[in-house]
C-alpha cells in the first residue's frame, strides 16, 4: 500500500486560498494578513492536520510560547539535585498560567549550549531562554546577545552582561553562615563548594575567606567539587582525615551535606558533637536526615517563578532591570551545635 502523501505548507495555502507567504505570516504572528484570513489559514491547517513544526505555534489564535532551558549537567546529577527540581517547578508554575511549555535540554559544554540556543532562536522554536551557571567572561553573553536572543540570566549582574539578571546575594549569605558558626565557638571551618569556574562558587569562596579573616579564625580550607554526593563525600573524608580537622563544614548544596553526614558516621564521629554541618538551599533532604540539617534556607521554587516572570516581562517589553530575590537565611537545626571542647 502507498503511504499517504505528506501535507505541506503548499497544501494549506491551497486549502485556504492564499499564498505560502501568507501562511508563514499567519503562523509567525507577523503583520500582512487580516485576522479573518489568519483564522481561515488556521482552520485549513487544523483540517489537514498540519503545523509548521512540532513546537512553533498553536493552530488557534492563541500564541503558545516555548521557553528554552539548557543545562550543562550530567543527567544523573540533575535527577539527584533538589535545587533544579524546585527551580524548574517554579518556572513551570508561571508557564502553566500562560499555557506555555518548557523545552529542557542537557548539553555537554558551553559551545554546544550556544549552538543549541542559536538553533532554537533562529528556527523560532523558543520565544526566549533562561541561562544559568555563569562564569567570569562567560562566552554565552556576546554570542547570544549577537543573535538577539531574549534571555534571563540567573546570576550576579557582574557576570551576566546586558542580559537581565535574577540573583541572590550569596556573599551576604555565606558571611552569615560563617558568623553563625563562629558564634558557636568554632575556630576551624571548612567549605565544600561547587565548581570553581562558576561565578556563584567564586563569590561564595571569596566571602568565606574574607569573613574567616575578619573574625580572626584559623584559615579555612575550601574544596571545589562537581556538586554530586560522591564528590561531597570524598571532600568530607579528606577534611576529616586532615591533621587539623575542622569542627564545622559548610556545603554548597544539600545532597553533598547529606553525603557528608554519612561520612561522619562512617568515621565513628557524631554530628554535631564532633563536627557541625551546614547545608545550602534547605530542600526536603535537610528535614528527613538524622539529625536534621541546619541550612541556609532559600525558596528555590519562588526563585524559579521570578525568573519566568522576568522572562515574560522581557519578551513583552516591560522589563526594568536586574531583580535581587531574597537572600538565603539561616535555619538552625540539629546538625549544628557549640564547638567541641579541646
Amino acid at each position: 500500500m502507498n503511504s499517504p502523501a505528506r501535507i505541506t505548507i503548499k497544501d494549506v495555502a491551497a486549502r485556504a486560498g492564499v499564498s505560502k507567504g501568507a501562511v508563514s505570516l499567519a503562523f509567525n504572528r507577523k503583520p500582512g494578513v487580516s485576522e479573518a484570513t489568519r483564522e481561515r489559514i488556521f482552520e485549513a491547517a487544523r483540517d489537514l492536520g498540519w503545523a509548521p513544526n512540532q513546537t512553533a505555534r498553536s493552530l488557534s489564535s492563541q500564541r503558545v510560547d516555548i521557553v528554552g532551558l539548557a543545562l550543562c549537567r550530567p543527567a544523573r546529577l540533575l535527577g539527584l539535585e533538589p535545587f533544579y527540581m524546585d527551580f524548574i517547578s517554579g518556572i513551570e508554575s508561571i508557564l502553566a498560567e500562560r499555557s506555555c511549555s518548557l523545552l529542557l535540554r542537557l548539553v555537554r559544554d558551553v559551545d554546544e549550549e550556544i549552538d543549541l540556543y542559536k538553533t532554537w532562536w533562529r528556527s523560532q522554536t523558543i520565544a526566549g531562554g533562561i541561562l544559568v551557571d555563569f562564569e567570569e567572561n562567560d562566552p554565552r553573553v556576546p554570542a547570544l546577545q549577537a543573535v538577539g536572543l531574549p534571555a534571563v540570566a540567573v546570576g550576579h549582574p557582574s557576570l551576566t552582561g546586558s542580559f537581565p539578571a535574577v540573583w541572590t546575594d550569596d556573599a551576604t549569605a555565606t558571611a552569615e553562615a560563617v558568623r553563625y558558626l563562629a558564634a558557636l565557638g568554632h575556630r576551624r571551618l571548612a567549605r565544600v563548594g561547587g565548581p570553581a569556574r562558576f561565578g556563584h562558587s567564586a563569590i561564595r569562596a571569596a566571602a568565606f575567606a574574607s569573613t574567616v579573616r575578619e573574625l580572626g579564625l584559623e584559615e579555612g580550607r575550601q574544596i571545589a567539587t562537581g556538586f554530586d554526593e560522591r564528590e561531597g563525600a570524598r571532600a568530607t573524608r579528606s577534611l576529616l582525615l586532615s591533621a587539623n580537622r575542622p569542627t564545622a563544614i559548610i556545603y554548597d548544596n544539600d545532597i553533598m551535606a547529606v553525603a557528608g553526614a554519612g561520612v561522619v558516621a562512617e568515621m565513628g564521629l557524631v554530628v554535631p558533637d564532633d563536627v557541625s554541618l551546614l547545608a545550602w538551599d534547605d530542600s526536603q533532604l535537610c528535614r528527613i536526615t538524622h539529625p536534621t540539617l541546619s541550612a541556609m534556607s532559600h525558596d528555590v521554587h519562588h526563585f524559579g517563578a521570578e525568573v519566568a516572570r522576568t522572562l515574560f516581562s522581557l519578551i513583552e517589553g516591560t522589563h526594568t532591570g536586574a531583580l535581587q530575590v531574597s537572600t538565603p537565611s539561616l535555619t538552625p537545626r540539629g546538625s549544628t551545635a557549640p564547638a567541641p571542647q579541646e
